[in-house]
């Protein structure tokens, strides 16, 4: 069984995913307000100790990292232009910098114990389509942490470190249902061909699978979980 750090894993998808490891005997170390180790990654330095906290309720051994935490907050192109900066640096610092740092621990811990490991992040399908005018922050960040994702792939297979995207699109969470309501529900659900949004369970079983069962020849892959909102 692995020991595996969750970002992001008060709710939603990532309660989802914690249900899912756990209920297959993984440890897993959550993080989150309501649940787990509590990290601000508006803080800078938040990400290391969550990292050195997870690896020592771990027993020193980490094997899998998920970076499932993230804002999604608007940010209109006529704010202030101290506030839209303001905007799109905190989404930059939770979304990717935070994950990015995250990542670099994982991929020293395993290089530091001469053995592989696997990241797990999950993005958006925003990172290819794009998304709305008040959230170029959100796309870019998702867009960020997908290139990251290969270039972690592709610099670190031959030590044994994969690494693998997922995007979903629009899942019914309580902030997805939000989002659905202001933009007309019906309408934005006709422009997805399965005819409904992800359940959370869905995105967590893909996490599931790449965070343990995945062949290592898919490293670099990035997994679609959209209902055919978006297809590459």
């Amino acid at each position: 069984m692995s020991n595996i750090l969750l970002t992001g894993s008060s709710r939603g998808i990532g309660a989802a995913i914690a249900e899912a490891l756990t209920s297959a005997g993984h440890q897993v170390v959550g993080h989150g307000t309501a649940s787990g180790v509590p990290a601000d990654f508006a803080d800078p330095n938040a990400p290391d100790r969550l990292w050195d906290t997870a690896l020592d309720r771990l027993g020193g051994r980490i094997d899998v990292l998920i970076n499932n935490a993230g804002v999604f907050e608007a940010n209109p192109l006529d704010s202030a232009d101290d506030a839209w900066l303001a905007g799109w640096e905190r989404t930059m610092q939770v979304n990717l910098t935070a994950s990015a740092v995250l990542c670099r621990r994982a991929v020293r811990h395993w290089q530091e114990q001469g053995r592989g490991g696997r990241i797990v992040n999950v993005a958006s399908r925003a990172a290819y389509r794009g998304d709305s005018p008040a959230h170029w922050h959100y796309a870019a960040s998702k867009a960020g942490m997908v290139a990251m994702t290969k270039t972690i792939a592709r610099g670190y297979a031959a030590e044994g470190i994969l690494a693998f995207a997922i995007c979903p699109g629009f899942t019914m969470t309580g902030m997805a249902e939000d989002y659905l309501a202001s933009r007309g529900g019906d309408k934005l659900l006709a422009d997805i061909p399965l005819g409904r949004v992800a359940s959370p369970e869905e995105v967590a079983e893909t996490a599931r699978w790449l965070a343990t069962d995945a062949p290592a020849s898919m490293t670099g892959a990035v997994i679609d979980v959209n209902g055919a909102s978006y297809v590459r």
